[in-house]
Parts: structure tokens; sequence; C-alpha cells
């Protein structure tokens, strides 16, 4: 690791996929963090004391020192270059590029697909900047988007064990919670057998966490009326 500091603390809640990433790179990297559960039900989100943190109203967030970031790929990228082990947020310009990619397609083809679609279908809200109506047309839209994401990642993963340089990095942490968890969204994995096996060697990366609905897709449905 590059320094000894304060541990940074991260607002997280346990049902947030960005939030997860941020939990599992640490976790798997051998970072310590500080953790506060902010009640996203309880709209704690959007009270006085968290807008004066993030005026975005959103998870994750964290704050290490004077720095805070309210971002997951920003997050990522300041962990894997200020407390991880080389490697994870790339070696030289090129490197970095290369997951910045990644960190892009992870911000609009999955954010406006897969993770809308689970957002609408398990949690009966878009949750993705853009309104809370169940509209048919978004979840369609979704889906449609979240299907040509899943192709595009197949297709990267087809005869590579990693999305870049060979090596698990922050753009794998980064597309992994969502896409994982597109059978929440009612998008399956079954047609896509390089992402599974690509999700099955994260899930067995030393020091992996998991996260609720990954083993459960139903959960958040099975006591709906």
């Amino acid at each position: 690791m590059k320094r000894e500091a304060n541990v940074p603390k991260l607002y997280t809640n346990f049902e947030s996929g960005n939030s997860y990433k941020i939990r599992l790179f640490a976790a798997l990297a051998g970072i310590t963090l500080e953790e506060y559960e902010v009640d996203l039900p309880g709209d704690e989100h959007h009270g006085p004391a968290f807008l004066a943190i993030n005026p975005r109203g959103e998870v994750p967030v964290l704050v290490d020192g004077d720095r805070i970031f309210r971002d997951s790929a920003a997050i990522l990228t300041w962990l894997a270059g200020t407390y991880a082990p080389e490697g994870w947020g790339g070696r030289d310009t090129g490197e970095q590029a290369g997951i910045i990619d990644w960190l892009a397609f992870s911000a609009s083809w999955i954010q406006y697909g897969v993770f809308t679609a689970r957002a609408i279908v398990s949690f009966r809200g878009t949750y993705n900047g853009v309104g809370f109506q169940q509209e048919a047309v978004t979840l369609n839209e979704a889906r449609i988007r979240g299907l040509k994401s899943l192709e595009i990642l197949e297709t990267a993963l087809t005869g590579q064990d990693w999305l870049v340089l060979g090596r698990p990095t922050i753009a794998d942490i980064s597309v992994f919670p969502y896409v994982a968890l597109a059978p929440m969204g009612d998008i399956p994995l079954e047609p896509y057998p390089a992402i599974r096996a690509w999700i099955s060697r994260i899930r067995a990366l030393p020091g992996f966490i998991t996260v609720i609905g990954l083993d459960d897709p139903q959960y958040r449905r099975k006591d709906r009326p």
C-alpha cells in the first residue's frame, strides 16, 4: 500500500450496488474503511446533514481527510491509486485509459440498462437521476440496453479472463455488481457463458464478499402482494 493515513469513511448502503463496488474492492485489496450505513428507506440521503456532504443525495460517498469523492468510479480510482497494491488501477497512462474505458461503460450502458431494470422490477423506482416513474417504456428501454450491454460484455470476455490488462482491476469491480445482479431485473444470465465464468472468477478472488440478491434475485419480491 502506498501510504498510511487516517481510515477513510465510506457512506454506504447494503442494497446499493454502487456502494457494494467500494466495499468489495476494499475487501479484495485489504483496505480498511470506516463504514456508515445511510438509511435510504428513511430518506436520510435527502436530509440536510447528508446533502451537506453530497448534494446529489446519493451513495456511495468517501471522505478521506479533506477530500470527498461522490462517485463510485472516482472512489475506486482514489483507493486503487492511494491504498491498494500496485496494478488494480493501472501502472501507466495506457493501462489507466483502458480501465477508464470500462468505468465509463459501467456509468452509461450498465447504469441505464441492467441497473435501471433491477431498480424498477425489485425496488419499484428508477433511482438513476431520471425520475421515479415505473413507466413500461422506461423498463422496456432498460431491458433493451441491458441485453445489448451484456452482448458487448460477452464478446469482450470471450477468450479472456478479465476485462482489460489480463488481470483483475477496478474495471472488473466496477462492472461486476449490476451485471451479476441482472436477474433482479428479470434479465437472465444463462445465455452468456463467458460472463458467468467471469462472475465465478471474481467470486473466487481471495477476500471476496457477497451482496444481498446475488444468490437470491427474488428476495425483494417474495412477500410483495
